[in-house]
Order: structure tokens, then sequence, then C-alpha cells
């Protein structure tokens, strides 16, 4: 399976693939070199965890910028709250305002972005 991007997941496409520094313990999204908390170099790569909380989100209705190819349908993005860790922006699965609140928990997924491309997404976990 092709991705947007592989550097941006772990080998196995399970999770998202961040940075936590060495020095203050900052993490990022995407991976960086260098720490935006503490200016420090000692950045590490890290699995960033599968299940976070929706922390805000909103509903597109417009195609998103290229290379964007596929269809014109309405998306839910929102900010999702990984524990301990960062708050990444991303694509939602759901795009039912009546189906989103504040505070639900989520999980990562992937997601067709284009014919044969997916890219990172989040999910309303189900009860289990």
């Amino acid at each position: 399976m092709k991705t947007v991007d592989d550097s941006l997941f772990t080998p196995d496409r399970t999770a998202l693939l961040g940075s936590r520094c060495a020095d203050c313990g900052a993490y990022t999204f995407p991976r960086q070199g260098g720490c935006p908390r503490c200016t420090g170099a000692s950045m590490e790569d890290v699995p960033l965890s599968r299940k976070g909380t929706l922390w805000s989100w909103t509903i597109q209705g417009f195609r998103p910028k290229p290379p964007y190819t596929g269809a014109d349908d309405t998306y839910g993005v929102g900010y999702v709250e990984l524990p301990g860790q960062l708050i990444v922006e991303s694509r939602l699965t759901e795009a039912d305002p009546a189906k989103l609140r504040i505070g639900m928990p989520v999980e990562f997924t992937l997601v067709p972005f284009r014919d044969d491309v997916h890219t990172f997404a989040f999910a309303a976990v189900r009860d289990e």
C-alpha cells in the first residue's frame, strides 16, 4: 500500500512516527531534526499513540488542494490530543457533525487519499 509520505508512519504503518527531544521531552509531528521548544538537536524517532481524544473539529465542504484527485465529498478535520505527547491535525473518518463531539475517543487508521495512495486519519473508537 502506498502512502502520501512513508516518513509519516512507523515502518509497519500502524502508527504515526514523530520525534521526541532527549533534552526536554517535547514531541513533534512530523519528525524534526531539532527541538522547537529548547532548540536541542537530540531528537529521536518515536511511534505516536494510536489512540487519542478529539480536541476540536470542523467539517470541510471544499476540495483539498492538489495533488488531491479524489472525490469532492465533505470530510471531517480535527485536532487529536495524543495522551502525554502532543496534538496532531488529522482527517477524521466521520463527516456527520451529529456524530462528532469534543472529548470523544478516537484511534489511528489509514484512509484513501487518491486512487492507490492512503493517508492517516482518526476514527471514533467503537464500543468493545
